[in-house]
């Protein structure tokens, strides 16, 4: 493309020549000519005055430093996101059913809808129009899956699946398999607990391979419009996901946890407490923090123990189990020099 049609297409102003050729992306200590970049972290900016890109995605306090042709705009990470999807080469299927895929007669199928080898949608199944089922991908009963959402090979939606416009569940996820309930009886025997919810996804949720999102006890388990959930998650039971959030790879959140939109948890973090979770609009949690009460103010929450040499690290682990210990010890010490806190 010309680089003056991607200038319009991300809404930036273009500085240098907008008849160069954009053939690819590149990041930007390694970018070709013929490539375009972005700058979007003072971490790389040592590389934008040697960078062989031939354009750069730039805010305007970088402008003079560029040696090249630029779109400067005030979000370069997310005009980079945009100008990606012109050189996306993900193959697709053709428009129709491949054989051998199996079709419940009382399924409904939109216009250009896909449907791969070895897929099956079961019976009362909707797929509104463009919708793509990869090979050996499962639709389960009574599943709606909305405009242009794409089911890759191998994903399984379990049976009344609501999936919105534009998602993509990426393969090896599973949609819709039963909550973890169980009760005990008086030998301690566990009875299943039937999962009679379901599992509703809004529109343009990306669901990462093998992640997993457990159907409702009784209420439907709902992710919120515009969510990403990266690779081998784990959502439990009656989880709501509030809009936009993000959440990384290898994340588990325990059933009946409420997350607010535009959250951002970080990967393996772990949610769980003596009851259940919820976080405001507009928290982030770091890396491998354990989440066991509920978070009511925005900001950066995190926890866990930074690494160590590990000699260090288990000397100081086993010092941890003293910390009560020692806290009882500097109260008595402090009684004692401060008459004033006798009463404390």
């Amino acid at each position: 493309m010309k680089l003056a049609e991607i200038a319009v297409l991300v809404d930036a102003e273009l500085v240098g020549n907008g008849d160069t050729k954009i053939t690819g992306l590149g990041p930007i200590e390694t970018a070709a000519p013929g490539e375009i970049t972005h700058l979007s972290s003072r971490a790389y900016r040592k590389y934008l005055a040697d960078t062989s890109a031939s354009a750069v995605i730039l805010q305007a306090n970088d402008l003079a430093s560029c040696p090249t042709n630029a779109l400067v705009v005030e979000n370069p990470y997310h005009a980079f996101a945009v100008a990606s999807m012109l050189f996306e080469k993900r193959p697709r299927l053709p428009v129709g059913i491949q054989e051998p895929a199996l079709v419940d007669g009382s399924a409904s199928l939109g216009e250009g809808v896909r449907i791969g080898a070895f897929a099956k949608i079961e019976s009362e199944a909707i797929l509104a129009d463009g919708v793509e089922v990869g090979s050996g991908a499962y639709v389960g009963e009574g599943c709606v899956i909305g405009t242009d959402t794409v089911v890759m090979p191998g994903a399984v939606l379990y049976h009344g699946v609501r999936v919105g416009a534009r998602c993509m569940i990426h393969s090896g996820a599973v949609i819709g398999a039963d909550g973890f309930g169980f009760a005990p009886d008086a030998k301690g025997h566990l009875q299943p607990i039937a999962q009679i919810g379901g599992v509703r996804l809004g529109d343009d949720v990306s669901v990462g391979s093998c992640t997993t999102i457990d159907r409702g006890t009784i209420e439907d388990t709902v992710v919120g419009d515009g969510v990403k959930i990266d690779n081998q998650v784990q959502i439990g039971h009656n989880c709501q996901i509030g809009d936009h959030t993000v959440i990384c790879g290898c994340v588990g959140m325990v059933g009946s946890t409420v997350i607010g939109r535009n959250c951002m948890i970080g990967g393996a973090v772990g949610m769980a407490g003596d009851g259940p979770i919820r976080l405001t609009d507009a928290v982030m949690v770091s890396a491998m923090t354990h989440v066991s009460r509920s978070i009511e103010e925005p900001g950066l929450y995190s926890g866990g123990v930074l690494h160590d040499k590990s000699a260090r690290w288990k000397r100081n682990a086993l010092r941890f189990g003293e910390i009560d210990q020692l806290a009882k010890r500097l109260a008595r010490l402090e009684k004692k020099t401060d008459p004033g806190r006798q009463n404390d």
